[in-house]
């Protein structure tokens, strides 16, 4: 899969196109079903497919401080793309500059000048240009001036998850911002996840005889509540099962929340300085505080069995 940052990265030669255009973060399954007709559409027509989307999150640039938490970066949105058979991510720099284009000189510059889009597939809510003045129906209008049809799928699936909700990444960040982290992965068709550094922390995992992962989160990552869950930690290439602690550490008086992972029944791992990815499979329990040692050794051991045993049953589905 083709990867580009902007539009001058965009191949002198590309021909024509199917394109969708939005923000994707974390690439849920509702998502996923239009970027799936994106690419179904694009070998009806044996053309290449192309999702375009942007950073940062335009809200950051229209409403300064209003970044929302991301479900995924934006090379991990690459990764879920293209296992959907994208050919082509083009991240824009949304800038105020940006920002204030029109609708029209938006189809201009990216769908019709660059990308020759043959074909635009979108939901039915999609908003786009100057003070999200365009709308499906106007980028439906200008598509018989500019020769690309507009396909519209609706993206509202809804399951169990936050009561029967329409699926949404506004509504899988606050499950996760609860903790619900099942719920999330409902939405999300898998675990979220979680990525960062290993950097050295208080060391305290080690000296209880539970040495952790303490991951250095990227800036916005969507982290759930504080508490302990069950999941994987997964470094250069190997997925472990692991008991994982978010949180400010009370017990040792801590300030400062941190995400930590330990690899259930590892020996010997030496993470620091590795770039790693932490999914959250299920809520074991709440933040506490013990009142004593002895009695938070017994919570962290079942910690870890309960963690054991959540993703052993998940891996035997």
């Amino acid at each position: 899969m083709q990867r580009w940052r902007g539009l001058e990265d965009i191949p002198q030669d590309w021909g024509r196109s199917v394109v969708t255009i939005g923000s994707y973060d974390g690439v849920h399954r509702g998502h996923q079903l239009i970027i799936g007709r994106t690419v179904e559409r694009a070998r009806e027509l044996g053309i290449p497919s192309v999702v375009v989307t942007f950073d940062p999150h335009p809200s950051e640039v229209v409403r300064p401080g209003t970044h929302p938490p991301l479900l995924a970066p934006h090379h991990r949105r690459g990764e879920l793309m293209a296992e959907l058979g994208v050919d082509a991510v083009l991240v824009l720099p949304f800038t105020v500059e940006f920002s204030k284009l029109s609708p029209a000189d938006f189809i201009v510059k990216v769908l019709v000048d660059k990308l020759h889009a043959r074909a635009v597939v979108e939901g039915p809510n999609f908003r786009f240009g100057h003070r999200a003045a365009g709308n499906v129906a106007f980028l439906a209008e200008l598509g018989a001036t500019y020769d690309y049809e507009v396909d519209v799928i609706d993206l509202y699936v809804s399951g169990a998850a936050g009561g029967g909700e329409p699926f949404s990444s506004s509504l899988t960040r606050r499950l996760i911002a609860e903790g619900d982290v099942a719920g999330a992965a409902e939405i999300l068709g898998r675990p979220h996840r979680v990525e960062g550094i290993v950097v050295r922390g208080a060391q305290r995992g080690r000296e209880l005889g539970y040495p952790t992962a303490n991951v250095e989160t990227l800036p916005h990552t969507a982290i759930p509540a504080d508490g302990v869950y069950a999941g994987w930690l997964t470094a250069d290439g190997e997925r472990m099962p692991a008991a994982i602690s978010v949180g400010t550490n009370p017990q040792f008086n801590g300030t400062e929340q941190t995400v930590e992972a330990y690899a259930i029944d590892r020996v010997g791992l030496d993470l620091y300085g590795l770039h790693v990815a932490v999914d959250f499979l299920s809520y074991v329990r709440g933040q506490r505080t013990f009142d004593s040692i002895e009695a938070l050794l017994e919570a962290i051991a079942d910690d870890v069995k309960r963690s054991r045993d959540l993703v052993a049953a998940y891996d035997a589905r």
